[in-house]
């Protein structure tokens, strides 16, 4: 089994709870990534629910996931034909860390009409790219993260004022990517906020909302994350993810808190 399907797998502990564990190799400091706890949740839902895919799931952070077992609780709120709406509580130790809604459906049977006016970004390719030099965060030993616009506020610690980074993303065993793979990789880039006052500070994510659009054809995903505007220390950051082909997978919305260091 590839790294990241065996480190989401969950199992069935009762008729509405389900268990999993938290692993190395998918932190920031000593706390889960967000979308990888996200992937979590979004892995118990497609087992539990008559719906195998992700259409959109929100998330609201209530405290850090840490190494270790957690619980997963799941209640069937609607079903339609097409679309089975749920909740779902992440519990650590007796707390719990994560409260998520969501709206599944079967990915390859969607029908309807096509219309967008959003492009990816016109970069070089995936090999041309090399990895960043945050690469040393324990994250990155599970995902190869190739920077195309905003590694200078890594490699040379300036800030570019765009709110905005771009980047190459896969994981490193090869493994390809499927709707749940996106519920991480959409929380995988580091804060655009990085490129507006450096590098540094605690950005705690308060919500994070992730629509699925289409199953990612194989290989590398191509993401843009961009943050448009920051309020009294609050900011959100947009993040499209675009295929190897080109076509949009998955669309989010993140709101976080930016929390700079004290000075003296």
């Amino acid at each position: 089994m590839v790294q990241f399907a065996s480190d989401t797998a969950v199992s069935q502990k009762n008729g509405s709870t389900w268990e999993a564990e938290v692993h190395h190799g998918w932190r920031i400091g000593s706390a889960a990534n967000g979308g990888y706890a996200l992937s979590l949740v979004g892995r118990t839902l497609a087992a539990a629910l008559n719906q195998p895919d992700p259409l959109s799931i929100n998330a609201f952070y209530l405290a850090p996931v840490g190494l270790g077992k957690v619980e997963i609780s799941v209640e069937s709120l609607s079903e339609t034909r097409s679309t089975h709406f749920a909740s779902a509580d992440l519990w650590q130790e007796g707390q719990l860390k994560i409260r998520a809604t969501a709206a599944y459906t079967d990915l390859d049977k969607l029908q309807g009409p096509d219309w967008t006016n959003v492009a990816p970004p016109d970069v070089p390719s995936r090999e041309d790219m090399t990895a960043p030099a945050m690469s040393h965060l324990e994250i990155h030993q599970s995902i190869d993260m190739r920077m195309v616009q905003g590694a200078e506020v890594f490699t040379e610690g300036k800030t570019t004022g765009t709110g905005e980074f771009v980047a190459w993303l896969a994981h490193k065993d090869g493994a390809a990517s499927g709707p749940i793979d996106l519920l991480m990789f959409a929380d995988m880039m580091p804060p655009p906020i990085f490129t507006l006052f450096g590098a540094y500070g605690w950005v705690p994510t308060v919500e994070l909302t992730v629509q699925v659009r289409r199953k990612p054809a194989p290989g590398p995903l191509l993401a843009r994350h961009i943050t448009r505007q920051v309020t009294r220390g609050v900011a959100e950051t947009d993040t499209e993810i675009w295929d190897v082909n080109g076509d949009l997978a998955a669309m989010a919305r993140q709101t976080y808190k930016v929390r700079m260091p004290k000075t003296d």
